[in-house]
């Protein structure tokens, strides 16, 4: 499975719309005339349900379309596709400022292209299968699976487009777009070394996703390349919530001999660690450096500050939606992996280990 670019315009050829009608056996896609008006595919969605483009595109669009018989999917619904212009995303807890970034982005570049998104709650895969295959939605976003989860596959079989955002399956069945978690924590391994940091703790996340896997892995490996072991009782593997980052850096702090860092796999586990840290009288990053993941808007107030690695989560969003919309429209190609490349982001809660 090849690692691709984001598909927005990728299938857009040069062309012009005055020349005859293609003879085609298959159905016209969006695609189609995006090739014969020499414009992106979102060029066309937004061309055809009153978007943002330039008047001379819109003629180029229409005469293309007009040329080709084509006819939008909301326009020419039948009771043999029951297509809705529906999206369903799927979320873990929008309480989570992670997944409200997600739901942002991936709203926008939806209805640029002319659909809605309808939210689904996360659940056992049976109860997800059975309210995502009911007919109310034409694609599907999951962004919180387990590694082991069979969801995509069955969505799959029942020929409902889906696409993976942010975490991953041990088996690739659907398309994926995906920050580079090995990365990104390898260079909170690099920088808690340049720091002078030996002592390191870790509040890892759940090792049955593939975020707390690959986050947990590139973190140990970078650390063992720089001959830096990991004490046993100073990590932890938790869901990824305030509370158990909170209970965790309590444990880790009693541990002997205490670490003078601590990587948080999510930025929500950093934000509870750092609480815990206040109510022990630890001062941050004086006498403990605390770094976490994902770099959600509230890591940046003043108040919390937190270093962190930035996941490009607009990007990785946008660039779901339209993996997904293609799809939706009919691209027909091999699976297609998109990977976004984190950045470290240092504010004011890491810090040189101090003497002594």
């Amino acid at each position: 499975m090849a690692q691709s670019p984001a598909p927005g315009g990728r299938r857009a050829a040069k062309g012009k719309a005055g020349g005859p009608a293609p003879q085609r056996a298959r159905p016209v896609t969006s695609y189609d005339v995006a090739a014969l008006a020499g414009v992106a595919q979102p060029t066309v969605s937004r061309a055809l349900r009153g978007g943002s483009v330039s008047e001379e595109t819109r003629s180029r669009v229409l005469a293309a379309a007009e040329r080709l018989g084509y006819v939008p999917r909301d326009a020419g619904r039948s009771l043999a596709t029951q297509r809705t212009h529906r999206i369903g995303l799927v979320v873990a807890d929008l309480r989570n400022f992670f997944y409200l970034g997600v739901l942002t982005a991936f709203e926008q570049r939806l209805a640029e292209a002319g659909f809605q998104v309808t939210l689904f709650r996360e659940a056992d895969d049976a109860t997800l299968l059975a309210r995502l295959s009911s007919g109310g939605i034409d694609g599907v976003a999951l962004t919180s699976l387990t590694l082991h989860s069979s969801l995509p596959r069955e969505l799959r079989e029942r020929g409902i487009p889906t696409v993976l955002l942010n975490r991953e399956t041990a088996h690739p069945d659907v398309d994926a777009c995906v920050s580079d978690n090995i990365r990104g924590s390898r260079l909170v391994a690099e920088r808690l070394v340049e720091l002078g940091h030996r002592r390191i703790g870790a509040i890892f996340g759940p090792a049955d996703t593939s975020t707390g896997r690959d986050r947990a892995r590139g973190f140990r490996d970078a650390l063992a390349e720089a001959g830096v072991a990991l004490h046993p009782a100073a990590c932890r593997e938790v869901p990824y919530t305030h509370a158990a980052g909170h209970s965790a850096l309590v444990e880790i702090l009693d541990s002997s001999p205490a670490p003078t860092a601590v990587f948080c796999a999510n930025d929500v586990l950093a934000i509870g660690a750092l609480n815990a840290a206040k109510a022990r009288g630890v001062d941050v990053p004086r006498d403990l450096t605390v770094i976490g993941y994902d770099d959600m808007d509230m890591s940046s107030w003043e108040i919390i500050d937190l270093t962190t690695v930035h996941q490009d989560i607009d990007t990785m969003a946008r660039t779901a939606a339209e993996l997904l919309v293609s799809r939706v429209e009919g691209a027909d190609e091999g699976l297609r992996r998109v990977v976004v490349p984190p950045r470290l982001v240092i504010r004011s809660t890491d810090a040189p280990v101090r003497a002594g």
